[in-house]
């Protein structure tokens, strides 16, 4: 890159540092320019200075938008790190199963992957009534990935992780290749657009359960800590946090009290 498009990929990620929280390191300065790039050709922008520029002075919410969504990840698939999903299968869900309603937010969901897969793991263990007394609750920053997850509509090779059986019972075909998730599941699964670093959370009833996994280590420290704390606000004395394992909070000092690899629990009864 010339000094020029240099500079503006430093201002862009400074930008979404301050944003959105989004973070990345120099080593991945490379990576960042790669997905601006297809911001540029979808605007026609011809730098990255010309980008910096334009986020900060025209205001454009489409085009900031745009931006967060290219910088985000959105890399997700069914049944993504089964071992802590078992231990939320074996160790929480039977807690939840006895409660009047299950309320669990799916944090930086993505395209709805895991949110319909705690959806399926529900109506497996408890049968599709259970999914009626079920709110999941999946939020992003992206507003493409939260339309795609709304429509609940999937290419056949995103579900290749998920088993045969379950492929058959809770998707159907949809044409093109593609497979639908069953109404029951998508009935109980909400989507919303939202921004994890725009606190405090503005959720009426309390969470049990909040799932945050590969999302904190694109945050700064201090973003982690803050992120933490306020799905800590918004969970019920008592209930559960489940993160990626590849993610350790154990040294940020949160509310969050360690129970097993990518599980955590606040306190209170």
């Amino acid at each position: 890159m010339t000094m020029s498009e240099t500079q503006g990929c430093e201002q862009i990620r400074g930008w979404l540092s301050q944003r959105c929280g989004i973070h990345y390191p120099e080593h991945k300065m490379e990576l960042l320019r790669q997905r601006l790039s297809r911001v540029q050709r979808a605007y026609t922008v011809a730098t990255l200075s010309d980008l910096a520029r334009k986020l900060s002075t025209d205001a454009s919410h489409e085009l900031q938008l745009a931006v967060m969504h290219a910088a985000s990840t959105n890399h997700t698939y069914f049944f993504r790190e089964i071992e802590v999903l078992q231990q939320f299968r074996t160790r929480i869900l039977p807690v939840l199963a006895q409660r009047d309603e299950i309320r669990i937010w799916s944090a930086a969901c993505s395209t709805g992957d895991e949110a319909y897969t705690l959806a399926i793991m529900i109506a497996e263990d408890y049968g599709l009534n259970a999914l009626r007394r079920t709110a999941i609750l999946g939020t992003d920053i992206s507003a493409p990935v939260v339309e795609q997850a709304e429509a609940g509509l999937f290419a056949e090779q995103r579900l290749e992780r998920v088993p045969a059986d379950l492929r058959r019972k809770y998707f159907e075909p949809a044409g093109l290749a593609q497979f639908r998730i069953r109404q029951e599941l998508r009935d109980c699964c909400t989507f919303r657009q939202m921004n994890l670093k725009t606190t405090p959370y503005p959720f009426r009833k309390a969470f049990q359960t909040v799932f945050c996994r590969n999302i904190l280590y694109y945050f700064e420290q201090a973003d982690q800590l803050a992120t933490l704390n306020a799905i800590s606000d918004v969970t019920e004395p008592g209930g559960w946090l489940v993160t990626s394992v590849t993610e350790n909070i154990r040294d940020l000092n949160t509310r969050w009290q360690p129970v097993d690899n990518g599980i955590h629990r606040k306190g209170g009864n």
